[in-house]
């Protein structure tokens, strides 16, 4: 008998884009062609030993810690092409990677031109991960005299103060007061939308 558990673990993770919850097991039955509770349940208990899925209080089905996890098939040359690795492809978890501790982690949009030369690009998504204590030379969100902004921290003898990540903007000093919102862990972009 073939194992198919990556087809099912995909179908499964396509349903949860798409619903936000998983299916019952009757559900995951219609969703994967199974003709037996009997073999759902096996299923579903191998996936669980991996930790792809795992139960709620409630004995519903929900995302396991793995779920998420997508290949990592290799790193790709940005300058001339490179032979394909055939390796087996490690795995990497994106929301895990990103999102830290969740009850601190917030999302901002990125506007304006001041960090293209950090690589953060007007309409890209920036990670945030607030009360982690920044050093300098380190991205962050701060608020200098009541207004929001996006900046390397930096510091000379007369105290810290913002630096650009775009040799046409000045640095920011602040007049008032400089407080930092959180520090920058990651960011992103979305090419389709």
């Amino acid at each position: 008998m073939v194992n198919r558990d990556e087809q099912h673990l995909n179908k499964l993770r396509d349903y949860y884009a798409d619903h936000h919850v998983l299916p019952s097991y009757g559900g995951v039955a219609k969703l994967l062609g199974f003709t037996s509770t009997a073999a759902v349940t096996a299923m579903v208990k191998r996936m669980k030993s991996i930790g792809y899925l795992d139960s709620t209080p409630d004995r519903r089905l929900q995302p396991g810690a793995r779920f998420f996890e997508c290949v990592l098939a290799d790193t790709v040359q940005a300058g001339q092409p490179q032979p394909a690795n055939d390796d087996p492809a490690a795995t990497f978890d994106l929301i895990r990677r990103l999102i830290r501790i969740p009850s601190r982690t917030f999302l901002l949009q990125v506007r304006g031109e001041s960090m293209i030369d950090a690589g953060l690009l007007p309409g890209d998504y920036v990670v945030i991960q607030k009360g982690t204590p920044a050093k300098v030379g380190d991205i962050v969100v701060a608020v200098i005299d009541r207004e929001f902004t996006i900046k390397y921290l930096a510091e000379d003898k007369d105290g810290f103060y913002l630096r650009s990540g775009n040799s046409e903007y000045r640095d920011i000093r602040p007049s008032e007061s400089l407080e930092l919102f959180g520090l920058v862990t990651g960011s992103f972009r979305e090419y389709r939308k």
